[in-house]
C-alpha cells in the first residue's frame, strides 16, 4: 500500500533525528496520535501536514516519495488531489527544493499553511489564484511572486483549465 511508504519513511527519518513522536508533534501542531497512524499507514497525510513535517525533520517532501516509485506521482494525486513533481533531480543537500505543480480545474480546497523560509511561484500556464497572509490575487503564465513563507500561504485554480506552475521554496531556518 503505498501510504505504507510515506508511515515507514517519516518514522525512519524521525528515528535518525532521535525524535520522539511528542517531539515531532509539538514541533507541527500535529497530533501524536495522528503521526502515529500515518507512520502505521492507517491514515492518509494532508498537504499542510506534509508540509509541516517535513520542515520539522529538515527534509524535502519529497524525501516521503521514494526515486523512481511508479506510484509516486498517483498517491500524490490522491492525497493532495494535484500532480507534486520534484525537479531537484535527487540533489538533496541544496538550500532550497524546485517543484512543478499541475493544479486541476476547480481545485479550491485545502487550508493555508505557513513554514520557514521564502517561496518564489512562476506560472507556466493557466491562471492561479495565490493567498498570502488573507490576501487573493491572480497571477497568469509567465508571472510570479515570491514571499515569506512563514506568512499562511496556499494556491487555488478558480478556472476551468489545469494550471501549472514551478514553486521554489528556500529551506532556510
Amino acid at each position: 500500500m503505498p501510504t505504507s511508504s510515506i508511515g515507514f519513511t517519516l518514522k525512519d527519518l524521525r528515528k535518525k533525528r532521535k525524535m520522539t513522536l511528542k517531539e515531532l508533534a509539538d514541533e507541527t501542531g500535529v497530533s501524536i496520535s495522528f503521526l502515529s497512524q500515518v507512520e502505521r499507514g492507517k491514515s492518509s497525510v494532508t498537504l499542510e501536514s506534509l508540509r509541516k513535517i517535513s520542515d520539522a525533520l529538515n527534509v524535502d517532501p519529497s524525501a516521503f516519495f521514494a526515486e523512481g516509485d511508479t506510484e509516486r506521482d498517483e498517491l500524490a494525486i490522491r492525497l493532495e488531489r494535484f500532480y507534486y513533481k520534484d525537479l531537484s533531480n535527487g540533489v538533496k543537500e541544496a538550500d532550497f527544493s524546485p517543484i512543478l505543480v499541475t493544479l486541476h480545474p476547480g481545485e479550491n480546497e485545502g487550508n493555508a499553511f505557513s513554514h520557514h523560509g521564502y517561496e518564489f511561484i512562476f506560472v507556466v500556464e493557466g491562471v492561479l489564484t495565490v493567498e498570502v497572509d488573507g490576501r487573493q490575487y491572480e497571477l497568469g503564465e509567465q508571472q510570479s511572486t515570491m514571499f515569506d513563507a512563514r506568512q499562511t500561504h496556499y494556491w487555488f485554480n478558480l478556472t476551468d483549465r489545469d494550471v501549472r506552475f514551478l514553486v521554489v521554496s528556500s529551506k532556510t531556518k
